[in-house]
């Protein structure tokens, strides 16, 4: 599974900005001069969204892909966070400790946005819950039509 918004760029020609929505998260909103500009602040805002959700114990919903929309993903910690917990499923973290043999806030700080977990700490606990942990680049998108 990818962690990949879809989001809506428009171009206002008599305000000459982009302006972005992301319609899973109606409260992610941005602009900028440029395309870059609005681009980066996409991936900031949505960062910033998916963070506060999880910080305020708000649904975090699985991110829908709609046609014409240019696919964002927020930064790695929101996205490993997310995945975790998303792919617990109906484990709890009191057995992925047991399983992992360590401690409940340990297995808890992988779910927490604000944490940087090692490839060590998610590949284990990916295991302990049947998944397997993939890591993938992806190409950097550069150009948005107006």
């Amino acid at each position: 599974m990818n962690v990949l918004y879809s989001a809506f760029f428009k171009y206002d020609k008599s305000d000459k900005r982009y302006y972005v929505h992301f319609p899973d998260l109606p409260e992610a909103i941005t602009e900028g001069a440029t395309a870059e500009e609005a681009l980066f602040n996409a991936t900031e805002v949505l960062t910033l969204t998916l963070e506060g959700r999880i910080d305020e114990g708000m649904e975090v919903p699985k991110p829908k892909h709609y046609k014409g929309a240019k696919l964002i993903a927020p930064n790695a910690r929101a996205q490993a966070a997310l995945l975790m917990r998303w792919a617990k499923g109906e484990h709890t973290t009191a057995e992925i400790a047991r399983a992992l043999n360590t401690s409940w806030p340990a297995v808890a700080r992988l779910e927490d946005p604000h944490h940087w977990p090692n490839l060590r700490q998610l590949e284990r606990a990916a295991a302990a819950i049947g998944q397997r942990l993939v890591i993938s680049l992806e190409p950097v998108v550069r150009q948005i039509e107006k």
